[in-house]
């Protein structure tokens, strides 16, 4: 991260020594950095080749450590692709039908899970019974009920499950956790999270659109942003849910899911956030208003760059590789054999799941859904 002092960030802020309570708190740099890690890297298999998986690898190139060491595709000719560019040993090249013989492969010590929706838990349940530590792409799976299976044959295999939260290692995001769990502006009381993109020139047969294998819509696909935000900012388990689907105006690609979806989330505190997920058009926000201020970050859930505000003005970090970051808060955990940390692990993607599950059937009943 950029070295900026303390004190020049009270002068960018505009604020004086007594508003340091609101000043970012995710690493004021010192004059000494950690040295760059040289040990053990986590050695990945990428399970899936898609356009997600084009991300994850340049976060392995970047990530201090892990590293690319084979990969699990179902088309012979990426495979060959990446074998060459990352020099993949052809031994550490597995196919969906052979997958299971990645028990013998020492080489490999953790599986990163980048398949369609629906494929999480068959190849999550897969990897575990082949010994490999899993890392799986949100949302976890289609159901809650398929996230419990998943941990319980993680923890009977003696691995470890953890879901790709890239956002819980982003600055701006860690920031907006922080002003909300630490109350530095009060209880917050409303949140609006929404994350929707127009669909332009997508293929009808694009599997995003195909419910046996997104399992959903955008609420799946980008919903799972919106739910994650307001769980963590507020530090807080939903206690009730009503939604509503959207109108369809693209019948010829939203035939089985959701064009778009909103909902409205009430929390123990008292707190609701209200939020949008669609397909229709571009939106990208995150807003909190608690008792005594407000704050903000615009673009909000995606890749960003993010522009971060609140009532002490604006709190802005440099850009880094979501990927590399999520990598590198994951690994050492595996490396090391430690617990993973509640906030990535396989509980934290069922409790998402349980959301939606809520969000789905309180949109298709038209009634508020109570969450136990």
């Amino acid at each position: 991260m950029k070295k900026v002092s303390r004190r020049r960030f009270v002068e960018q802020l505009g604020v004086g020594v007594g508003a340091a309570a609101f000043l970012p708190s995710v690493a004021f740099s010192a004059e000494k950095q950690a040295p760059l890690y040289a040990g053990k890297k986590l050695q990945v298999a990428l399970c899936g080749l898609g356009r997600y998986a084009n991300l994850v690898r340049e976060g392995l190139a970047a990530s201090q450590y892990c590293q690319l060491a084979g990969i699990v595709t179902g088309t012979p000719a990426k495979a060959a692709a990446w074998r060459t560019d990352h020099r993949i040993p052809e031994k550490n090249v597995y196919s969906y039908q052979n997958f299971d013989k990645i028990l013998t492969n020492k080489a490999i010590d953790a599986v990163y899970i980048t398949l369609p929706n629906a494929l999480h838990k068959e190849f999550t349940l897969r990897a575990a019974r082949a010994g490999k530590h899993v890392i799986v792409e949100k949302p976890m799976a289609l159901t809650e009920q398929d996230c419990q299976e998943m941990i319980a044959a993680c923890k009977k295999a003696g691995v470890q499950l953890a879901v790709g939260y890239r956002l819980h290692y982003e600055p701006h995001h860690q920031e907006i956790k922080r002003l909300g769990q630490e109350k530095l502006f009060g209880q917050v009381r409303l949140i609006e999270s929404s994350l929707g993109y127009r669909l332009a020139g997508i293929s009808p047969d694009d599997w995003h659109l195909k419910k046996a294998l997104a399992g959903g819509g955008p609420l799946m696909n980008l919903g799972v942003y919106c739910v994650q935000s307001s769980r963590y900012v507020l530090g807080e388990e939903p206690v009730a849910v009503t939604a509503q689907f959207g109108p369809v105006t693209m019948p010829e690609l939203f035939k089985e899911v959701e064009e778009s979806i909103s909902w409205q989330l009430t929390f123990p505190s008292g707190a609701v956030c209200t939020s949008t997920t669609t397909s229709t058009c571009n939106i990208d926000r995150f807003f909190a208003s608690a008792d005594n201020g407000s704050f903000e970050l615009s673009p909000g859930l995606s890749y960003g760059p993010f522009q971060g505000k609140s009532s002490q003005g604006a709190f802005n970090f440099p850009v880094l590789n979501q990927q590399a970051a999520q990598l590198d808060g994951i690994a050492p955990y595996l490396l090391e054999d430690k617990p993973l940390p509640a906030h990535i692990s396989g509980e934290e993607g069922r409790k998402d799941l349980r959301v939606l599950d809520a969000i789905y059937k309180a949109a298709r009943s038209g009634e508020k859904v109570t969450l136990r």
